[in-house]
């Protein structure tokens, strides 16, 4: 079976708690903090394995979950590290992010990897918080939530040429006569299901990859039939060599038939539309085959065509050798935009405050990534913990903000869900 879109949601491990602990050895008066730290949580890792042909892997798995870092423990012994998760996928996978829709990777590459969900780090331990003025700190961290995503996984199949062109127009009869593989061959439509590869050697060892994909029709661009199956794929290729059945044998206009693919294209995507294009003239064998294409090159006078046969095998070495000269002549365009890449550079503002407060139902409600991750990091049965926590939201400016927006002594605040008592 070819899978070759996902969606599913990864959950990085949490962190190991650090420890409160101190020494107690018999001989060793006013023993020291010796609380050890939490190990790191697992990450979640995608890796590419050429071997790998699908995403059926995947198909089954809702959720990916990290394992937690050990906790610390006494005599500062730090947590161990919890062994990261790692997901092998086929070369081409594209990693976006369904929450911002940004791509996070585009792998591509024997063994390239990226980390999806970042393990959380381990909570320090009480012997992390010793200090000149605090020499026996009862005071440790919970371990640090792991990134949490939903993601789409999509393969984008690599091909140098990909070839292109409505139902039974004779796409997968070529990349059987120029290559080894051994596509499905049949005089219905929708032969082709799932894209196929070939490598393709010519006789001055020059050699590249074809793609025969599934077939278009009329509103694939809208997902219609197999249309973003194939339009996925065509992103990938250098070149698109579209077929075109000269021989109209199902008595379809080639004219007809070459907008439709174009319109198709346009629709989808003003990169696609714009890769470099070549008409692959086929079933020449055919009587009506010269008429059709003196007309087509009437109407497209600009467009560089190349007469072929498949029951003949006739203007094959023309056309791989052409192929073979415009890959030589192309330089690699990037994929994507740099606005749809997730950025790993995080630019900090100082009038741009890390939270939001807004009152709902008389509750004065507080959000912010990095307040979240303090709160869910503090032991609240901790009195020492506690009192940090409080200086911590001082520090950040909430108590200020909350004066300002008219909180009185007494009012409600959520933060995490969890409700709190204001003091002035």
């Amino acid at each position: 079976m070819f899978v070759d879109e996902i969606t599913i949601k990864v959950i990085a491990g949490k962190g190991g708690d650090g420890c409160t602990s101190f020494r107690r050895e018999k001989y060793v008066p006013m023993g020291g903090p010796d609380g050890g730290n939490g190990g790191h949580g697992a990450s979640i890792i995608f890796k590419v394995d050429k071997g790998l042909k699908t995403l059926i892997d995947l198909r089954y798995l809702k959720i990916i979950k990290g394992n937690k870092g050990e906790n610390g423990k006494g005599s500062n012994r730090q947590g161990s590290n919890a062994e990261d998760i790692i997901i092998k996928v086929p070369e081409g996978t594209t990693i976006t992010d369904l929450d911002t829709n940004l791509v996070l990777a585009d792998l591509v590459g024997d063994n390239t990897e990226v980390v999806v969900a970042q393990g959380g780090r381990g909570g320090r331990g009480n012997a992390a918080f010793k200090t000149h003025s605090d020499n026996a700190p009862r005071i440790s961290e919970l371990g640090e939530p792991g990134e949490a995503r939903y993601l789409k996984v999509e393969l984008k199949m690599l091909a140098d040429v990909g070839l292109i062109g409505l139902p039974s127009v004779g796409k997968s009869t070529i990349l059987a006569s120029v290559s080894k593989a051994s596509p499905k061959i049949a005089s219905y439509h929708f032969t082709t299901l799932v894209p196929n590869l070939g490598v393709v050697k010519l006789k001055d060892n020059r050699s590249f990859i074809m793609a025969d994909l599934p077939g278009l029709i009329e509103g694939a661009s809208n997902g219609v039939g197999l249309g973003h199956k194939f339009l996925r794929h065509a992103m990938r290729t250098k070149i698109l060599a579209h077929v075109i059945d000269m021989g109209a044998e199902e008595n379809r206009n080639p004219l007809d038939d070459y907008l439709t693919i174009r319109s198709e294209i346009n629709k989808y995507s003003e990169k696609l539309a714009n890769k470099k294009e070549i008409i692959i003239a086929n079933k020449m064998d055919l009587p009506q085959a010269k008429e059709n294409l003196e007309t087509f090159k009437a109407r497209y006078p600009d467009k560089e065509i190349i007469e072929i046969s498949s029951v003949t095998n006739k203007g094959f070495d023309k056309l791989l050798k052409r192929l073979a000269d415009i890959l030589d002549e192309l330089t690699n365009n990037p994929l994507y935009e740099e606005d749809e890449l997730e950025s790993h550079v995080i630019y900090k503002f100082q009038n741009e405050k890390p939270y939001t407060i807004t009152k709902e139902n008389d509750v004065w409600v507080i959000k912010g990534k990095e307040l979240e991750k303090l709160f869910k990091m503090t032991r609240f049965d901790e009195d020492d913990a506690v009192l940090r926590f409080a200086r911590k939201l001082k520090g950040m400016g909430i108590e200020d903000e909350l004066e300002r927006l008219g909180a009185k002594r007494g009012d409600e605040v959520s933060i995490c869900d969890y409700m709190f008592e204001f003091k002035e």
